[in-house]
């Protein structure tokens, strides 16, 4: 897949997550045979500040690249003096992400994120100005609509092509929706239509035959996954795979908590081991679901604050769960 002038080697991308799609998350994806992975979004009036917290959000890795570094914010000027002045020396970044997609409150009370698509007139001088500031290929991540009576992503959607935005990638659900219902696919098919930049389609792909029945049912370019290679980044290589004419392997336990205990290592060691844990017992939780007794094994770790100590329980963890395996094929 072709983003401007920038190859990916396939059709699958990391959707930006707050707190869950940081460095070490990503490297995994990347292992696990992504195309592209995004940035947790990045303030641009962090950047342009100075900001150390914003800062360490756009570390970027060799490992996980290619990748779009996702930027938010309302004000051309200010966004376009950031793609010139900060980002076009950047070697490591491929791509650069605007989003206005995000529902939170904290986003769009500034004007930011999903709030762009209630000023269509706004969100066209936004794009503008960086894709004239950046060397690099810009690309949007849009919504539906604000809310039911305001459906204009296809508008905007053209917005930004005109404006010179390299892909579009659609959140087929509202700003109201948050996260809730189910993603309208007909609506990103809708999207397609009308363009002739590639079109990313996002929402609702939580197995890897999820995402071929949305290339299938919208003609759209890629995915953008979220939610749904959170504890699983293995749907990517599954969804490979697939379009490879393979059966999916499924990943075995071992296999599952060997790269959570690795996940948690490297966010530790880019971190801090006091923070490393403390964000890493969310993502662990996502790891163990629906595995035996995991619930328990959830609930301790929550209790800790050793990586060590996590990391011994975890390996014991595993030990039961293939002894309890054993146990059953003697049976």
């Amino acid at each position: 897949m072709n983003i401007g002038n920038f190859h990916i080697e396939n059709k699958l991308m990391l959707a930006p997550m707050a707190g869950v799609t940081d460095l070490a998350f990503r490297i995994i994806c990347k292992e696990m045979g992504v195309g592209l992975t995004v940035t947790e979004m990045v303030s641009v009036k962090g950047i342009y500040y100075k900001d150390k917290k914003t800062d360490s959000l756009t570390t970027i890795d060799p490992r996980e690249r290619p990748v779009s570094l996702q930027i938010f914010g309302s004000e051309p000027d200010i966004m376009a003096h950031v793609a010139r002045e900060n980002l076009n020396d950047r070697k490591d970044i491929d791509l650069i992400d605007i989003n206005m997609g995000c529902p939170a409150p904290k986003i769009v009370k500034n004007g930011d994120g999903s709030a762009l698509m209630k000023d269509p007139k706004l969100a066209a001088r936004l794009i503008k100005s960086v894709v004239d500031a950046s060397n690099k290929p810009v690309t949007v991540k849009i919504r539906k609509g604000w809310d039911k009576d305001s459906i204009n992503g296809v508008e905007i959607a053209k917005i930004a092509e005109d404006s010179g935005a390299a892909a579009v990638t659609v959140h087929a659900r509202t700003r109201d929706m948050f996260y809730s219902g189910e993603a309208d696919w007909d609506y990103i098919a809708s999207v397609k239509c009308a363009l002739k930049i590639p079109v990313i389609g996002n929402g609702d792909i939580f197995k890897a035959q999820d995402a071929l029945l949305m290339m299938e049912r919208t003609g759209c370019d890629g995915v953008a996954i979220g939610r749904g290679a959170m504890g699983n980044p293995w749907i990517f290589r599954q969804i490979n795979q697939l379009l490879e004419g393979k059966n999916p392997d499924k990943p075995s336990p071992a296999e599952v908590l060997e790269t959570s205990i690795r996940h948690m290592n490297m966010v530790c060691e880019f971190k801090g081991e006091r923070i490393g844990v403390r964000e890493m017992r969310k993502q662990l939780a996502w790891y163990i679901k629906g595995m035996k007794n995991s619930n328990e094994i959830k609930n301790r770790i929550n209790t800790m604050e050793d990586k060590n100590e996590i990391e011994s329980l975890l390996k014991e963890y595993l030990q039961n769960l293939i002894e309890d395996d054993n146990l059953q094929e003697a049976l």
